[in-house]
């Protein structure tokens, strides 16, 4: 599985995220392709990223960047770490989120 973007590792860590737990890739909406994050895709891309609407949350579109094993987005949003191998993902990433997903409103 081909890694867009700036990345530093083969556990996909990239020049904006590569702290020991920066080890996901996501497969964004628009492309198709993995990026390890937000920024990368814009670098690396002529058009603006389009969320994953939550309909689609089923797709494996979250890449383990230690083991090479996918997680449906579901699945990745109510984790911290990969089932297959136990790697422990950045828990900051959540607030980076509604840059990927297309999040609930949250009742005001």
């Amino acid at each position: 599985m081909q890694i867009h973007g700036q990345t530093v590792d083969a556990q996909t860590r990239c020049v904006h995220y590569r702290s020991a737990l920066d080890v996901v890739a996501i497969r964004f909406f628009c492309c198709g392709r993995f990026y390890p994050c937000y920024q990368c895709h814009s670098a690396g891309e002529t058009h603006a990223a389009r969320l994953w609407p939550a309909d689609l949350w089923a797709e494996h579109a979250i890449l383990c960047g230690v083991c090479r094993g996918t997680l449906s987005i579901a699945d990745y949003r109510a984790t911290t770490a990969c089932p297959a191998c136990g790697a422990t993902f950045n828990d900051g990433c959540r607030a980076h989120a509604h840059l990927y997903f297309d999040l609930p409103a949250t009742p005001a």
